[in-house]
């Protein structure tokens, strides 16, 4: 019994691991419903296995080296090749000229600094009731969302019809996760409402763009939880 109340959340976290290998193989493939399914699937594990290891009391540092790995995968990989395949279409031409290589190489800097990100985010102790930069889960939100939205609803064609402004995303959301900008987290300090403006005004704003626009929202989610975090960078601690 002892067994398995120690490794009840390493278990969440490799099927957490699971879901986001199955999630990069369908994406490749061009299935991308199941690439969907399987970053949902990811989220919810990668939520309730640090949920489960407070509750039982099982932390350990086999669990945080190993929550760090999976993450790699699925929030760090898929996003990266998000981008390798939106790139793709585009040979290795940009601007009328002919590159050495393939652009959809560039796209992989998502996943090298989604890399960059876990190892900082897990050397760092200061990231409590906020995240510093964009966390990985997030990313691949934004970066799969807005493809995904524009392979099957044909959304944001004007971005996806542009390598430029696709290598500027990339390198965007790639300083993102790295930089000083401090995230909203959703975890509260009190139940004060002025401790809690920032995330009000989230959930709220959050709650109405997936009722107006809903899967093609789920991008512009992110969008609006940056900006949100940007205005309210000061009441953030």
């Amino acid at each position: 019994m002892n067994f398995i109340k120690n490794n009840l959340a390493n278990l969440l976290t490799l099927a957490n691991l699971f879901a986001g290998c199955v999630g990069a193989i369908h994406l490749i493939l061009g299935d991308y419903q199941t690439t969907a399914i399987c970053i949902i699937l990811s989220s919810i594990f990668d939520f309730f296995d640090g949920f489960v290891a407070r509750a039982v009391k099982s932390n350990s540092n086999l669990g945080l080296q190993l929550d760090s790995l999976a993450d790699m995968v699925s929030f760090g990989l898929i996003p990266g090749l998000t981008m390798y395949k939106a790139l793709e279409p585009f040979g290795n031409e940009i601007l009328g000229m002919q590159l050495p290589f393939e652009i959809s190489y560039i796209g992989l800097l998502a996943t090298i600094f989604s890399c960059l990100r876990l190892a900082i985010f897990n050397l760092d102790e200061e990231q409590r009731y906020y995240f510093k930069g964009l966390n990985t889960p997030t990313n691949t939100v934004l970066l799969f969302g807005l493809y995904y939205a524009f392979k099957e609803m044909g959304a944001f064609g004007f971005l996806f019809e542009n390598p430029l402004l696709l290598i500027a995303l990339t390198v965007i959301t790639s300083w993102l996760l790295i930089s000083p900008i401090k995230m909203i987290a959703m975890k509260f300090k009190s139940r004060k409402l002025q401790d809690n403006y920032p995330k009000v005004i989230l959930l709220g704003g959050g709650i109405a763009i997936l009722i107006i626009f809903q899967i093609v929202g789920i991008p512009m989610l992110v969008i609006y939880y940056i900006l949100v975090s940007l205005i309210f960078q000061r009441q953030l601690k």
